[in-house]
């Protein structure tokens, strides 16, 4: 009962609530005197009076100012934190305006400062602790907006000041008065928190804000009774204000329950409904010939002689068996048979009709029938067929058959019945024998032939006799004018005499049954021979013999012989066996990459794509990096010259290499380079070396001024090694945050220009990167930039419509940076390339920030499933930030291609004007909503001048405003880039940032720009 209750309040409340603030303390409501302890006793005085309501209330007044050097403290009663981070402090009072009293000294003032103390316990004294700023925390100055005089009624003030992180059980507030007038009416001590709510079928508990004002809380949530959880973890964010921000994760109501009370309960379907899945769907009536009598029903039952298939969703009406097929047509000729027949009348409901066809041999004398033998021919099938018609072959000639044509559907196995079929009875006709296989000769003299064969394989009855046709072949024309003569013989041999020496004769030989004559063989050329004698015809023709199977047995060894030369060459020719294969698919004049991974041995990919080097001609200088140490790209301290020049990536699934090195490169005939050494470490295994080598078998495939140059590999000393060009700046990332707002916008264009064009390159030749980031760009001391790191990719088929890779590693992605569909599916393509230099846009234009900041990965997945996307960075043009929205659709085919991208960028750098447009926190028509995105600070939401340059993420330089005088908000909106400098703001990136922050502030004050909240 109570937690429906619970559900029905929140039901009433917003999808994210406002911020609830609980009351720690309140003096307007005290009834008794408050008895706070003031030091001396002589300063501040507890004074009843009545409020405007004529209510009762209890308040503290000083008024010392005609003494000098006062120091009155207040401090109240011990105060229970209730175990909350940051709490706000509400005081309402009034000041005497000084210039209103006569003949007092320059000591008078018209502020007080608030100061707290926190402790485990009440044990506060009159003189523990001491009343002096340390061990108190001081909190804030606080200034009346307005002063009265004696001739005036009090103007009351009402002043909030927040303070934490506290730690300890409680705390005490304290007053020091340093001389003013002043009536301290009322104080409250209040925290905010987030509301209980429900958002996504999850309940989220009530919450307390965090530490500091600008503090993320998670509140974890529960599905509400009968939901499920969709999305995990279920969370909310409740910031400073005590408001919820978007919710992570979700649950939807269970199968056999729907949505309720404004989606914020799951109830049960009624009896006659159902819901077959979890989801947010509601229950529907149950389908045809289903049913269900309790509630709560994921499925309906079907009802007696109804059935549903095994792939059949609940969602599906419940079906039969079909009714017999109709109208069965049969015609024979002789032992061939056609069958049709048409549909049946009732399909059952469903429309996966399937027929079998039984065949069964009838013997009339025996009556009874049996399943037809395998020899019977039935085309295209006698099970599962979809058309209405067969061909029956091989039959019996003079026998009695019947077929049985049965109709099935999806459910004909739940029917525990035998399907119903249209039977039909045929009886074969005497069919003709088969032709005769090859008649062969068996001897042959100058007047005769002998002959045989075999009989017909179908004789289909008893073989009365053959029949002989033969005439001389004359020319090309086997018949031409010869005359044919036939002769019969009762067996499979015979002898035909009368013929000519020499001739050559055709011989054609059929059989007859009683149902006729059959097909004539195959015609056969046959000779009879020039002399008569046999034998010596035979002698003549011995040696002819014996030559013609010497020659046959000399061209099987020679054949023999040639196949062993041809696969040793195979085995150690140079060129390679993928190559050749791959030629033939590559269009003339077009560049394709070759997966090293193809070739089946490793080492032959290697020596063709990487030129080997000779040990002698490279040297080693300095170690800038270790294999354990991936994305170690630049060490702390170092100048720019001394970054690394190569990223640390893995390119095995393990990382398995050595050292990371600078060195030179003497090649002969050219002159010494600086180069970055890959080394692989000792003890490695055959497999370690491949995965090593591989990275330089597909760098060597690249040509282009924006890729990686290999300068080549060493494999024949120790260490094996990889040479590549070096990149005095190493990788883009920490280059940028290095040199933070000392780019034109040109500059910064033309980096991403560079990477863009090196990219098209990489797509042109059909390679996919999959980890392209700023930690993977290499600059040069020209800011030039240029791709590398190609471990995680893959070729992709010339010949694919729609080329992706499916990653079957099941390795680690780099969420930040990956395509959706590739996160989801592994579908690596271009367009998840061009969502990846998306990110890279705005890393540069960020100078190096971390991508969605300090969110969790599953956060970041989720936000972009919700179509947020990043963004503008600080002073980042408009049409940059839209060509970013363009790489993040979410469809890739609306992506634009790497080409499109170098085309967009070319004409803004061609027309400079174009990129003095700045985006502002609006977003054009049709553009994707920006995660998190940053509003225009209202300076007024910020106690002092520290908080608002924590918020604008400049708090390194609290110290200098404050050093410097720049103590209030109207001060500060005075400055300029020479004040900036002047306090010690050096950096041009940072001045830019403050000066437009504060440039907001002007804009605010005169109200000339609506303040975004």
């Amino acid at each position: 009962m109570r937690m429906d209750y619970l559900l029905v309040l929140c039901s009433l409340l917003l999808p994210i609530a406002s911020a609830v603030e609980e009351t720690l303390m309140d003096t307007k409501w005290a009834t008794t005197e408050l008895a706070w302890t003031a030091h001396p006793e002589t300063g501040w005085e507890e004074v009843s009076g009545y409020d405007d309501a004529m209510n009762p209330i209890r308040t503290y007044q000083v008024c010392n100012v005609r003494e000098a050097n006062q120091n009155n403290w207040l401090r109240s009663d011990f105060i229970p934190r209730k175990d909350v981070l940051r709490v706000y402090v509400e005081m309402k009072f009034t000041v005497r305006d000084c210039n209103s009293i006569p003949n007092i000294p320059g000591s008078c003032k018209e502020t007080f400062n608030l100061f707290y103390y926190e402790s485990d316990s009440d044990s506060a004294t009159e003189t523990s602790p001491f009343w002096m700023e340390n061990p108190y925390v001081k909190v804030d100055t606080i200034a009346p907006d307005e002063s009265f005089s004696m001739l005036e009624s009090g103007r009351v003030n009402t002043k909030v000041r927040s303070f934490g992180p506290l730690s300890k059980t409680g705390f005490y507030l304290a007053f020091q008065d340093l001389g003013a007038c002043m009536s301290l009416i009322s104080v409250r001590v209040f925290y905010k928190k987030c509301s209980t709510t429900i958002a996504n079928f999850a309940v989220f508990p009530e919450t307390a804000t965090g530490a500091e004002a600008t503090s993320l809380v998670i509140a974890p949530g529960t599905c509400v009774p009968n939901a499920l959880e969709v999305s995990v973890p279920l969370k909310l964010y409740c910031n400073g204000d005590g408001e919820w921000m978007v919710p992570v994760g979700s649950c939807t109501c269970a199968s056999g329950f729907e949505p309720a009370m404004k989606d914020t309960q799951c109830q049960a379907c009624s009896p006659g409904t159902f819901k077959s899945k979890q989801g947010e769907g509601f229950c529907t009536p149950c389908p045809p010939n289903s049913r269900t009598s309790s509630g709560a029903a994921n499925v309906c039952s079907c009802k007696n002689g109804f059935y549903r298939s095994d792939t059949d969703s609940p969602d599906n009406a419940c079906t039969t068996v079909p009714s017999a097929p109709r109208n069965v047509i049969s015609n024979v000729n002789e032992t061939y048979l056609v069958l049709e027949w048409s549909e049946p009348r009732d399909s059952g409901g469903r429309d996966d009709i399937f027929y079998n066809v039984i065949c069964k041999k009838c013997l009339p004398e025996r009556g009874m029938c049996s399943r037809c033998d395998d020899n019977v021919d039935i085309t295209p099938r006698h099970l599962g067929l979809t058309q209405r018609r067969v061909a029956v072959r091989n039959l019996q000639a003079h026998t009695q058959y019947s077929f049985e044509i049965q109709a099935v559907n999806g459910v004909s196995n739940k029917n525990p019945y035998t399907p119903q079929f249209s039977a039909v009875n045929i009886t074969t006709n005497q069919a003709a024998p088969s032709a005769v296989p090859t008649v062969h000769l068996m001897g042959a003299t100058a007047s005769t032939m002998s002959l045989s064969w075999l009989p017909p394989e179908k004789p289909n009855g008893i073989i009365l006799d053959y029949e002989i046709k033969y005439h001389e072949k004359v020319g090309n024309n086997d018949q031409g004018e010869a005359i044919a003569h036939t002769m019969t013989a009762q067996r499979s041999s015979s002898r035909i005499e009368g013929l000519k020496a020499g001739m050559p004769y055709v011989v054609q030989v059929r059989a007859r049954t009683v149902a006729g004559y059959g097909r004539y063989s195959t015609p056969a050329d046959f000779s009879t021979n020039l002399q008569s004698d046999p034998e010596k015809s035979l002698q003549e023709q011995l040696p002819l013999i014996v030559g013609s199977a010497t020659a046959g047995l000399v061209f099987i060894i020679a054949v023999v012989v040639i196949a062993i030369v041809c696969l040793r060459k195979q085995r150690n020719g140079s060129e390679s066996e993928y190559t050749e294969k791959l030629q033939q698919y590559i269009t003339p004049g077009m560049k394709v990459y070759i997966d090293p991974f193809t070739y089946e041995d490793p080492n032959e990919a290697v020596r063709e794509f990487a030129k080997e080097i000779d040990i002698s001609c490279v040297k080693i200088e300095e170690v800038i990096g270790a294999g354990n140490q991936p994305k170690l790209l630049s060490y702390r301290g170092k100048t720019a010259s001394h970054l690394q020049a190569i990223p640390l990536e893995d390119f095995t699934p393990s990382g398995e290499f050595g050292e990371v090195c600078r060195g030179r490169l003497k090649l002969p005939g050219r002159r010494e380079i600086i180069v970055a050494i890959k080394t692989l470490k000792v003890g490695y295994t055959d497999r370690q070396r491949r995965d090593f080598l591989s990275e330089a078998s597909i760098m060597g495939q690249f040509d282009h001024p924006n890729i990686i140059r290999l300068e080549g590999v060493v494999t024949k000393s120790r260490p094996v090694m990889i040479v590549t060009e070096f990149m005095e700046n190493g990788a883009l990332d920490s280059f940028l945050r290095l040199n933070d707002g000392q780019f034109t916008v040109i500059q910064l264009v033309g980096m991403l220009r560079g990477i863009a064009a090196g990219m098209k390159y990489l797509s042109d030749m059909n390679y996919v990167h999959r980890d392209l980031a700023a930690r993977n760009i290499l600059v040069n001391s020209n800011l030039v930039c240029k791709v590398s790191d190609f471990g995680l990719s893959r070729f992709l088929e010339d010949d694919a419509t729609d080329p992706t890779y499916t990653s079957s590693l099941g390795g680690k992605i780099p969420i930040r940076w990956t395509a959706p569909e590739a996160i989801a599916y592994r579908k690596f393509t271009s367009a998840s390339d061009v969502w990846s230099y998306g990110i890279v846009m705005w890393e540069v234009m960020s100078y190096g920030e971390r991508p969605y900041w300090d969110m969790s990965n599953q956060d970041v997945i989720n936000a972009v499933e919700q179509d947020y996307r990043l963004p503008p960075p600080m002073d980042c043009p408009t049409a940059l930030h839209q060509l970013m929205l363009d790489c993040w659709v979410k469809e890739r085919n609306l992506r634009p291609k790497f080409s499109q991208i170098v085309a967009t960028l070319d004409k803004l750098i061609r027309n400079a004007a174009s990129l003095k447009v700045v985006t502002s926190g609006t977003h054009s028509s049709g553009a994707s909503q920006p995660l998190l995105d940053r509003c225009v600070p209202d300076y007024t939401t910020f106690t002092t001048v520290g908080d608002w340059l924590d918020a604008i993420k400049m708090s390194r330089y609290g110290d200098n405003f404050l050093n410097a005088g720049f103590a209030s908000f109207d001060l500060v909106a005075q400055m300029t880039a020479e004040d900036l400098l002047r306090i010690g703001v050096t950096l041009a990136g940072h001045q830019k940032k403050i000066l437009g922050s504060i440039q907001d502030m002007r804009l605010q004050m005169n109200q000339t720009l609506p303040v975004q909240v």
